[in-house]
């Protein structure tokens, strides 16, 4: 994330030096991250089965899958799917959750030096994880491991205006208080405000694919307090923080929900998927 802020923004890494250190966290709580990280709407689904070619049968590469949330959905529609994940336990949990499902494997590995197989595959499908791949790896290796006329599809995750607004305002002076980092103010934008254009260029320059389509899906969750501190508790930032101020910042966050929101909160998510075709 770029700040740990009160809206958790999408899980962008501050920057290249510290990528490899904050990814590492999510390793540490498999179990919590399983349990407490929401999944994504059907509507996702049927747009990379329409955009992306994620149907029953083909060829799916899935970079960072997690603990398996897009997975699971995916290998019930009858996708083929290699699943790479770099941490070890994350790896486990999922090899756990898909249990069964015909067709799928989970392999302990970073992207980054992964060997690709020969056969290419129909999507490479890349899910609240794209950011934490290294940028000069990232789309010249997903277009290396797509067939001619395979999609490249990147789904990015953010929080935005809605839900219970007046919490997120209130809830940015515990952020101030326990992360000298925090900018003082921050407000979680409009869905309207937040842009695709980085995405789209860094694809276009790369010259393998052609223009990227694009999707959204605004997406709202309501969280108990306990909830709602699992899932803060599975972000890299607030992960990072020194223990007391960890501690603190949940601590008065809970004391706020609780206090004056009833023990609930609603968080909007806006949910984006993000096309390319390999030419």
């Amino acid at each position: 994330m770029p700040e740990i802020t009160a809206p958790a923004p999408r899980d962008d890494t501050p920057d290249d030096s510290l990528r490899e250190r904050l990814r590492q966290t999510f390793d540490e709580d498999a179990e919590l991250y399983d349990r407490a990280r929401p999944g994504y709407p059907a509507e996702l689904y049927d747009d990379l089965a329409e955009l992306a070619g994620a149907r029953p049968g083909s060829r799916v590469l899935e970079v960072g899958c997690g603990t398996g949330q897009a997975t699971v959905p995916l290998a019930r529609r009858g996708c083929r799917i290699t699943a790479v994940e770099a941490g070890a336990s994350m790896a486990a949990v999922a090899r756990r959750n898909l249990a069964g499902a015909a067709d799928v494997e989970v392999v302990t590995a970073a992207f980054e030096s992964w060997p690709l197989p020969a056969e290419p595959y129909d999507t490479v499908l890349v899910v609240t994880a794209f950011h934490w791949i290294d940028p000069a790896v990232r789309v010249p290796k997903a277009a290396d491991a797509l067939r001619a006329g395979g999609a490249l599809a990147v789904v990015r995750t953010q929080h935005v205006r809605g839900g219970t607004e007046e919490f997120f305002v209130e809830v940015q002076r515990c952020y101030e208080r326990f992360d000298p980092a925090t900018k003082p103010g921050t407000r979680p934008p409009t869905a309207a405000e937040v842009g695709n254009a980085d995405h789209a260029e860094e694809v276009a320059r790369s010259g393998r694919f052609g223009p990227s389509v694009f999707r959204r899906y605004e997406h709202d969750v309501t969280y108990t307090t306990a909830q709602y501190l699992d899932v803060l508790r599975t972000y890299s930032g607030h992960r990072a923080l020194p223990e007391a101020a960890r501690h603190g910042l949940l601590d008065s966050i809970a004391e706020l929900i609780d206090g004056r929101y009833g023990g609930r909160v609603t968080k909007r998510y806006l949910i984006e998927l993000g096309v390319s075709r390999r030419r």
